[in-house]
């Protein structure tokens, strides 16, 4: 099966426990290609898709319209599940989810220290990192300095959060709204949205705008 390693994964080694939805997947691509259906770099792009577009645009568009809607942000908070179902988001194995409020005074972070439950509904696919056992290890341990592997500094009065995602609850971050936004569409907002900022291990930019 030679091309099928992904570019971006060349600084990880990969573990082998997949959870059961990833063993699937594992096994679904394995089968597909064996027979033929489809090449190896068709399959590649799909992941891609998954990983990086299609499903972090889902969690966009969550916290684009908790930005706008005061009265969508206070159901997120009140009961995550029930609001990201108003969107159409969820489903696949009946845990909730949880939206971890950013703000002046807290950051919060998203691990998996167990394995690498996702919020898989709004995010897509976790990143390969997001499963390395140094990040579960030093999110916990150190936060900031997780933080700062990533480039982001935060204001010495901001404390940081760590949640830890289990099979029965997944966390999504809503990053605080930046300056300069104002007046902006919903869809101009999610487009700002970026994957590690709902992990937390990034912060919406507004040079990336639409």
């Amino acid at each position: 099966m030679s091309g099928h390693h992904h570019d971006h994964d060349h600084d990880h080694h990969h573990d082998n426990h997949y959870t059961a939805i990833e063993a699937r997947v594992k096994a679904l691509e394995t089968l597909m290609v064996e027979k033929g259906y489809v090449e190896p770099a068709a399959l590649d792009a799909i992941v891609e898709t998954y990983e990086t577009r299609v499903g972090p645009r889902n969690g966009a568009r969550v916290v684009a319209k908790a930005w706008t809607d005061p009265a969508f942000a206070e159901r997120l908070k009140a009961d995550g599940t029930a609001a990201v179902a108003e969107l159409g988001y969820g489903g696949r194995g009946g845990e909730h989810i949880v939206a971890c409020f950013n703000t002046p005074e807290q950051h919060n972070l998203i691990v998996c220290t167990l394995c690498s439950c996702y919020p898989w509904p709004v995010l897509g696919l976790p990143p390969v990192w997001y499963k390395s056992p140094p990040y579960r290890a030093k999110a916990v341990i150190d936060p900031r300095g997780t933080l700062a592997d990533f480039g982001v500094t935060l204001p010495e009065g901001q404390r940081i959060r760590v949640w830890d995602s289990t099979a029965e609850t997944r966390f999504i971050v809503i990053p605080m709204r930046p300056a300069g936004t104002e007046g902006w569409s919903e869809e101009k907002l999610a487009s700002i949205v970026n994957r590690d900022s709902m992990i937390g291990t990034g912060l919406p930019r507004v040079e990336d705008a639409r």
